[in-house]
């Protein structure tokens, strides 16, 4: 380790010696780009793109064909099958799409092949510009041990764990005792928290290892790990770089991403609170130093741990990339970074200087996801039966690639939205952040809104006492019990009512009809309802024993939606039991079946028919998300049945694994 650290303090030496010395590189022009990803920043890089009179190409899977981002660009490819290794990972068939369509140069967004060594190389061999970095620089980036050793020579502080190549389990056991209990297992090419595991003690390593080294290798192709210790409830603060082909590296503030689930992202606020400025600064200096020290071009993110007791902070590592949350640096320092990447892509030095970036106001961003944070935060998938978002405006940024009607697949990340909003200072804008939250309307599937106004609301967050751990210490007060009180029942109700009203024409029938809804109708409350504009919303406002309010609903043929000041809230449509066909009485509920809490595919069957299994024991393994999901068997049972063959989809709710019936319970 210390001849590596050596061998990069003196490539540090010629990286500084060289960038002062070599020649202007020329400047190309980009009249038109490829973009090598989907959905949101797809959407969000053509926006930029035509403000900048650039055209755009698009690629798509299968499932995407009819997605926003292909009706956005001005043109669109396919690329292959709905799995990202049979598209969206696919870099020769782009680089094909990319030479047909004409196109300059390749913005690759964030995820699929964005820091990707092998694609930088690929652009530029056949001669077509990456946005993004020199493929040396991802190559020393992405490989965490090899990051750390060259921050250390930079001056960039480090947090002390094992790097090795020594990637034996007696070896990896070995230091793990040395550098003691909690630590952290990371995925050596790891991102986003997957490959990422924490052993409590000595004897959950060997588990957390093997978690780890499986979900590095699907995701990233590489099964190798480093070891760290565990900073408990630390904070997660980054800092946003840019570097031009001349040298030059700038910072534009940090961002706290403390708050987070499963160890990814869920709210960023910019800039960091309860920082002084002597330590942005320190940050920001630092962020650069590392930049430079790979000789770092374009966007990049340098990710650090910070102590929330001492303020003390050390690198973890630099996304090579744009970020998903680089619209709250856009929004306190006023620039467009995707206009920057196209930029200095093309060769032209960094439109500021350091003195010239100048932070006003304060910044956060929310990411909605179809996801169930009452149900672990498993992720979901299915139709958008209805959205309707905040207005967009100076102030307010809704970051999407999805409208009504579309459908969240089970193939892709289920984020479904970023909602951004700034403020003269923190308190106005996490009070705009939650009022942007309510207006924030979907049915049709699980999402994390509700969740993310409780989050923003709560009192420690708002005090801004925030660490990664911060979920976990407020579990109870983030989800209490859910009360359903009579007045928001009988919201829902007269939403069910005022829809059948209209749509079956009531006040043409007969005053005598049983099922005609009347206005003077008294369910033990005064009732006063009635429908009213809002933009494009038809809301409905009641007045119940003298309390007037307005509302937003949705009535679906078998749920009934009202969004309320607390969040959605959802009603079934019980279907009449003389309407009911005989229900199954070897349902789940039974603990007969094992089913899939989410849709994703099963990609491990650790069972066979005949076998018999105990409580606890692992039956199987869903992928969702390139997350790894163990199906556990709830009783102590014989398998009867497997409900899908390894590789196979399944949806949420589908048996997985039936068990025999059990004599006791018939």
């Amino acid at each position: 380790m210390f001849n590596l650290i050596l061998k990069h303090t003196k490539s540090l030496r010629s990286y500084a010696t060289e960038a002062s010395t070599r020649r202007s590189p020329k400047v190309r022009t980009i009249s038109k780009i490829l973009i090598a990803n989907r959905g949101e920043i797809a959407c969000r890089v053509i926006r930029t793109a035509r403000k900048l009179g650039v055209r755009t190409v698009a690629i798509y899977s299968d499932p995407d064909e009819h997605s926003l981002h292909t009706q956005y660009a001005d043109e669109a490819y396919h690329v292959g099958e709905a799995a990202s290794a049979k598209s969206y990972l696919r870099a020769d068939r782009i680089i094909n799409i990319a030479k047909e369509a004409d196109c300059q140069a390749i913005h690759p967004g964030y995820g699929f092949l964005s820091e990707s060594v092998e694609f930088a190389e690929l652009c530029q061999r056949e001669g077509v510009i990456f946005m993004g970095p020199p493929s040396s620089a991802i190559r020393d980036m992405g490989i965490k041990s090899t990051s750390k050793a060259i921050m250390s020579a930079a001056g960039v502080p480090i947090i002390n764990g094992y790097h090795g190549d020594d990637q034996s389990n007696e070896r990896l056991q070995a230091e793990a005792e040395k550098i003691g209990f909690p630590l952290m297992i990371k995925a050596v090419r790891g991102g986003g928290g997957k490959g990422m595991r924490v052993a409590d003690k000595a004897e959950d390593f060997m588990t957390a290892l093997n978690s780890a080294r499986t979900e590095s290798q699907k995701s990233f192709g590489d099964s190798s790990v480093l070891l760290e210790r565990y900073v408990r409830s630390p904070r997660h603060v980054e800092v946003q770089v840019f570097a031009d082909q001349y040298g030059e590296a700038v910072y534009l503030w940090e961002r706290d991403c403390s708050v987070q689930r499963r160890h990814q992202k869920i709210i960023e606020e910019a800039p960091a609170p309860g920082l002084s400025d002597d330590l942005r600064r320190a940050l920001g200096e630092a962020a650069v130093r590392a930049a430079k020290a790979v000789g770092y071009v374009g966007a990049g993110t340098v990710e650090f741990i910070m102590d929330k007791e001492d303020l003390s902070f050390h690198f973890m590592e630099m996304n090579t990339r744009l970020q998903v949350e680089h619209p709250i640096s856009e929004m306190i320092t006023g620039t467009d970074l995707v206009e920057w990447q196209i930029r200095i892509a093309a060769g032209e030095p960094l439109p500021l200087s350091q003195q010239q970036i100048t932070r006003k106001g304060h910044a956060f961003e929310a990411r909605i996801y179809a996801e169930n944070p009452r149900g672990g935060f498993l992720p979901g998938a299915g139709p958008l039966h209805y959205l309707a978002t905040p207005q967009p405006n100076e102030l307010v940024r809704v970051e999407t690639g999805v409208r009504e009607g579309d459908e969240v697949s089970v193939h892709y990340d289920p984020m479904i939205a970023k909602l951004v909003v700034w403020g003269e200072n923190r308190t106005q804008a996490l009070n705009s952040l939650i009022a942007r939250l309510r207006e924030y309307h979907i049915s049709g599937l699980d999402t994390n809104i509700n969740f993310l106004i409780d989050l923003a609301n709560h009192s420690e967050f708002r005090a801004a006492n925030v660490h990664t751990g911060f979920i976990d210490q407020h579990f109870d007060t983030l989800f209490p019990p859910v009360k359903i009180n009579d007045t928001d029942l009988c919201k829902a109700a007269l939403s069910l009512l005022l829809n059948e009203l209209q749509a079956f024409q009531c006040n043409n029938l007969s005053r005598n009809d049983p099922f005609c809804f009347s206005p003077n109708l008294r369910l033990n409350y005064e009732l006063t309802p009635e429908h009213v504009e809002d933009g494009e919303r038809l809301k409905i406002r009641t007045n119940i024993n003298d309390n007037i309010s307005t509302f937003n609903a949705y009535v679906a043929a078998d749920e009934v939606t009202v969004f309320l000041e607390s969040g959605k809230m959802q009603f079934e449509l019980v279907q009449p039991k003389f309407l009911s066909t005989t229900i199954d009485q070897m349902g789940g509920g039974s603990g007969s079946k094992v089913i899939a809490p989410m849709p994703g595919v099963l990609e491990k069957v650790l069972v066979r028919p005949g076998d018999h299994v105990k409580k606890g024991d692992n039956l199987a393994v869903l992928i969702a998300m390139k997350m790894e999901h163990s199906l556990k068997a709830p009783k102590d049972a014989v398998v009867k049945s497997i409900g899908g063959i390894e590789g196979s989809n399944v949806a949420k709710g589908a048996a997985v694994i039936t068990f025999e019936e059990d004599s006791n319970e018939k």
